[in-house]
């Protein structure tokens, strides 16, 4: 099926390649289905909304850039996404992207989960953490 995209104009997906978020995202209930599109040439993919056309994220993987980054996920998220193992999951975080690009920021503290397997996915929103919505993705630079 061909979807049109926020970034990426009309592209085609197949049904397999469909995440399913049951619950959909904060602030976004009604969207329940996204496919994730790699941006050519960079570590960033974009959670694209199958039905909303101008509703896509960016997102990247956090290890790179965060590499003490760890959660922990509770039993009714491991249950809803039926997670049984490491190999099942894939982890994200939302970016504001900024201009300048160096300002640009990761959410951690509601990272995007996502059951690979069974394609299920839910924004987890941790709560007894020092985990932020927006940590730099870049250190600031000192002034000399």
């Amino acid at each position: 099926m061909n979807i049109d995209t926020k970034y990426h104009g009309t592209v085609a997906v197949k049904e397999e390649d469909i995440i399913h978020f049951p619950h959909g995202l904060p602030g976004f209930t009604d969207e329940k289905r996204f496919v994730l599109l790699p941006l050519a040439d960079t570590p960033f993919v974009i959670l694209q909304s199958v039905e909303t056309p101008a509703l896509g994220f960016v997102l990247i993987e956090p290890f790179s850039y965060f590499p003490t980054y760890e959660i922990g996920l509770d039993d009714n998220t491991l249950e809803q996404l039926q997670i049984t193992g490491e190999q099942d999951v894939a982890l994200y975080v939302i970016l504001t992207v900024a201009d300048p690009f160096d300002d640009t920021t990761a959410n951690l503290q509601a990272p995007i989960v996502i059951n690979v397997h069974k394609r299920l996915g839910k924004q987890v929103i941790l709560t007894n953490t020092d985990y932020k919505t927006k940590h730099r993705l870049f250190p600031e630079k000192v002034a000399k």
